[in-house]
């Protein structure tokens, strides 16, 4: 059995563990400043999963417990601001280390601290950077020459009646770094920072319209793999019409850049969270293949459901399978060399076709070995324990 210890009890660090546990592979370990009581529907394998009381700020307290628990690797599954200490604590303890950071910063903290280990450090694991990593990776391979990359992704409200035209599905402090901190980009082969907010454009998906905008991290290690070998690359978050003009007020006009916690605060005491969200996923590549100009699309809508016992939303469950698709090939099929692995080392079709990885290609849970564990979808788009 494989010991998983996985900091953060929120809806994503919770969902990561349901789906590790299920498979009957991992003994998962989640654990937070306080003990959390939410009931998660496991069934036989319940045992595989435990709660447990620990501050990332005692990092003696940690190190006893991986080696009391013999744990092979750290999940940060925490605000971004957290997450290098759990990176620390897996150097020093010399376990595989994996993350969902969108922090630029962050990151390329972790990049310095996988040197000189025999571990996989693997950060940016979940939807964006991510996912969006293996897809945009897959489509540029199909080209000779690739031109122009566009990545969007959005993780939207089904309904929307707030005048932000959004709702919260994750981490507040998560999404305001997003919009506050520079982006990067590659423009004519080269690396360039770019201003959060700007380049606002009108796109149309399944004949809907929405708008999209610079915002940070979504292009992950991308902007390394791909400098001085494509011309353009950008990320940008998709969201409803309206929603950038409101923020360029609030962050921009009213100069919130440089106060997120009270940004935070307003977001949390004014913005609803939902639960059914709709999470897009839009890739566009153009450049030549044998001489011939083409372009390329992945486009994909992602939904919330039911599983475990509780509803999930899109964005809890595309980063989730996220990560635990890249612990799965690291840890049980060793995919990786040691080291830093990028989101983009993973072929598209490995991550849609892994136990983990098949919400990607159907838009449910399936595939994960346990005989009575949830795997049948039903026309509501609810699984039901089978």
């Amino acid at each position: 059995m494989i010991n998983i210890l996985i900091f953060g009890s929120g809806r994503v660090g919770l969902l990561t563990g349901a789906i590790l546990a299920s498979s009957k592979d991992y003994h998962i370990h989640i654990a937070d400043v306080q003990a959390d009581r939410k009931q998660l529907h496991l069934g036989e394998n319940a045992h595989n999963l435990k709660h447990c009381i620990l501050d990332i700020n005692n990092t003696e307290n940690v190190k006893s417990y991986v080696q009391e628990h013999d744990i092979h690797a750290l999940t940060a599954a925490l605000p971004y601001f957290l997450t290098k200490k759990v990176a620390e604590i897996a150097k020093v303890c010399n376990t595989h280390y994996f993350d969902l950071t969108e922090d630029v910063e962050t990151t390329k903290y972790v990049e310095t601290l996988a040197k000189n280990t025999d571990k996989v450090f693997a950060p940016q694991c979940g939807l964006a950077p991510g996912f969006i990593s293996v897809v945009t990776n897959d489509l540029v391979k199909q080209f000779d020459e690739a031109e122009t990359v566009k990545m969007r992704v959005g993780a939207l409200p089904v309904n929307i009646s707030h005048p932000l035209q959004y709702a919260l599905t994750w981490s507040t402090e998560g999404l305001i770094n997003e919009y506050v901190k520079p982006c990067e980009a590659i423009r004519d082969y080269k690396n360039v920072t770019i201003e959060p907010l700007d380049d606002l454009e009108t796109i149309k998906i399944d004949g809907l319209t929405y708008e999209a905008f610079n915002t940070s991290g979504g292009i992950g290690s991308l902007k390394d793999t791909y400098k001085a070998k494509v011309r353009n690359i950008n990320y940008k978050s998709v969201r409803y019409p309206g929603h950038c003009e409101k923020l360029r007020f609030l962050i921009n006009d009213l100069k919130l850049r440089d106060k997120q916690e009270l940004l935070c605060e307003i977001f949390n005491n004014s913005i609803p969270r939902v639960e059914d969200d709709v999470v897009l996923v839009y890739v566009s590549v153009e450049g030549k293949i044998n001489g011939v100009y083409h372009e390329r699309h992945f486009a994909k809508k992602y939904h919330s459901q039911e599983a475990f016992g509780q509803k999930w939303s899109a964005l809890q469950l595309t980063t989730a399978c996220g990560i635990c698709v890249t612990i799965d090939l690291a840890i049980k099929h060793k995919y990786f060399a040691p080291g830093f692995a990028k989101q983009e080392d993973i072929n598209l079709t490995q991550m849609m076709d892994n136990r983990f990885g098949h919400y990607y290609r159907y838009n449910f849970l399936d595939g994960i070995k346990s005989p009575k564990l949830i795997t049948k979808s039903t026309a509501n788009n609810k699984l039901e324990v089978i």
